[in-house]
């Protein structure tokens, strides 16, 4: 147990900080044994009353915002990209930056910021089986925005693909176990240094790389799944790196000496590198594809891959009940149907006026007038027939009948 005072002499109102192994007590001395309580202890106590019964309010709502603000930055983004073509700049598909200088793409991208900021903070009042779900209001944000904004629409077919994809994120996500509490830098270390997380890393990184140098090139103008699939990957990366600096920033406030300890930087070199990556890859599906079909897609595979990424980091899957396993099992195959049913029927022109109305009392349909039915009796009446036909043209050759009595 180790000792630390934060005044140099032990006077009345001063805080002395207990560590024993990762858990810290802050006391705080007072005169004698009054039961007088000081001014911070009430306001302590405030906020711990406040959070208690208004915290999972506060959650709610910021997760509301965030989907709000992550559905409406897709828009954004999108409309820079299409002003960006319309001035005949190299396209974001063929590797162009042009959209760095654009202001509506900016705004979009800081939106995206400001939601990823309240998700962030939703996290710390409300739990993650009622924030994670709430994030696929955004799917529906930017699919009503982009058939107001952008002109883009989904048939009958993509519209029930996009609410079965939901549907199974949210049945994955609530089945998920919870994440087990990390709290410091060091105790994230030792789990990032386990040899089943290195290697599911490795795996990622290898299919990264080999999609983007390799397949992109090839077939990301063609098959939307290729850009997406770069995206959700490297997600699982920057997403593990968000989670560790934040446990840093909250230690460096605790007064823990992670300063000195290298993961802070390079899990911020990580961060760096996979969100650079994930803004190209996505503007270049925004700039081919249809947003509607484009975000959907994304946000399930991200969230199946982040989920995953988490339960080899802490390895919860020992924990789990045979109820969660075989529900984020079925959430996994509904998903795979909903991104079956967006992409396969995408270019089919289906919608509820195209579907068979069933009546209760059908009208009968009329009867066709049968044909009628000349009979020749002899070769008389069949020579009278022919001689009643009209004249050939002189263009047409002479026919000849032959009669056989």
């Amino acid at each position: 147990m180790e000792l630390r005072a934060s005044n140099s002499s032990c006077e009345n109102g001063s805080f002395i900080n207990l560590y024993c192994s990762s858990h810290e007590v802050l006391c705080q001395i007072v005169s004698g044994l009054s039961p007088q309580v000081p001014s911070n202890a009430t306001g302590s106590s405030w906020q711990e009353r406040f959070r208690q019964n208004y915290g999972f309010y506060v959650g709610l709502g910021l997760a509301f915002l965030s989907s709000f603000l992550v559905g409406t930055s897709v828009i954004l983004k999108k409309k820079g990209l299409q002003r960006l073509v319309a001035t005949g700049a190299t396209r974001a598909v063929d590797g162009g930056f042009g959209y760095l200088k654009d202001a509506m793409w900016w705004a979009g991208f800081l939106t995206m910021a400001a939601g990823e900021v309240a998700n962030f903070g939703a996290y710390a009042f409300a739990p993650a089986t009622v924030v994670t779900p709430l994030g696929a209001l955004s799917v529906l944000i930017s699919a009503i925005l982009s058939s107001y904004f952008l002109g883009e629409s989904l048939n009958l077919l993509g519209k029930l693909g996009c609410v079965i994809c939901v549907a199974g994120s949210t049945v994955m996500v609530i089945h998920a176990p919870e994440e087990e509490k990390v709290t410091t830098v060091m105790q994230m270390a030792s789990k990032m240094k386990d040899t089943g997380f290195i290697v599911f890393a490795v795996l990622l990184l290898v299919s990264c790389l080999i999609l983007i140098f390799v397949v992109a090139p090839r077939y990301g103008q063609r098959n939307i799944l290729i850009y997406i699939i770069i995206c959700s990957v490297i997600g699982a990366f920057s997403v593990s790196a968000v989670k560790g600096l934040g446990i840093t920033i909250k230690n460096f406030f605790q007064g823990l000496p992670v300063v000195r300890h290298p993961l802070p930087y390079i899990l911020s070199l990580i961060l760096a590198l996979s969100l650079s990556t994930q803004v190209n890859f996505l503007n270049r599906a925004l700039d081919i594809f249809n947003t509607s079909l484009v975000f959907p897609i994304y946000y399930v595979f991200f969230t199946t891959v982040v989920v995953t990424s988490s339960i080899i980091l802490f390895k919860e899957w020992n924990s789990m009940s045979a109820v969660d396993i075989m529900g984020t099992l079925a959430g996994f195959v509904t998903i795979i149907l909903g991104v079956f049913m967006l992409h396969a029927f995408k270019d089919l022109a289906i919608s509820w006026a195209n579907l068979p109305h069933m009546h209760k009392n059908p009208t009968p349909p009329t009867p066709s007038p049968e044909p009628t039915v000349i009979r020749l009796e002899d070769k008389n009446v069949l020579v009278d027939n022919i001689e009643l036909s009209s004249t050939p043209s002189p263009e047409e050759k002479p026919r000849v009948f032959i009669i056989h009595s």
